[in-house]
């Protein structure tokens, strides 16, 4: 039988990123055997922008937990909301998208 975990800060681990986004996975396979989902900590730097990128079959929610994001989506990015703390973000499978912090000095915190 499964047992319930907590993950703590310092058990998150370093994950691949879109660019130059840092992540942090806490909840993923080799985190704790998670064999349908991915969750983590995201961080993006002052006045950074992720690469384009889409999170393939899944669908994914994004929570901003501090700072001020731009949301640009779709084939030719066309599509455009900001979002900031306290937000939920709901991307569709196979949706290109970029984040992008609009701040010049402060990050922009995300569980993904």
């Amino acid at each position: 039988m499964a047992e319930l975990r907590v993950i703590r800060p310092s058990d998150r681990a370093p994950d691949l990123s879109s660019g130059p986004m840092t992540r942090e996975a806490a909840i993923s396979g080799a985190q704790v055997g998670a064999e349908r989902m991915w969750v983590g900590h995201v961080t993006l730097a002052p006045g950074m922008v992720s690469a384009v990128h889409h999170h393939g079959e899944s669908e994914s929610t994004i929570y901003i937990i501090s700072g001020r994001a731009r949301f640009a989506a779709g084939d030719s990015l066309e599509s455009v909301a900001d979002a900031g703390p306290g937000d939920f973000v709901w991307v569709p499978p196979h949706l290109p998208h970029v984040e992008i912090n609009l701040s010049d000095d402060q990050p922009v915190e995300m569980v993904v």
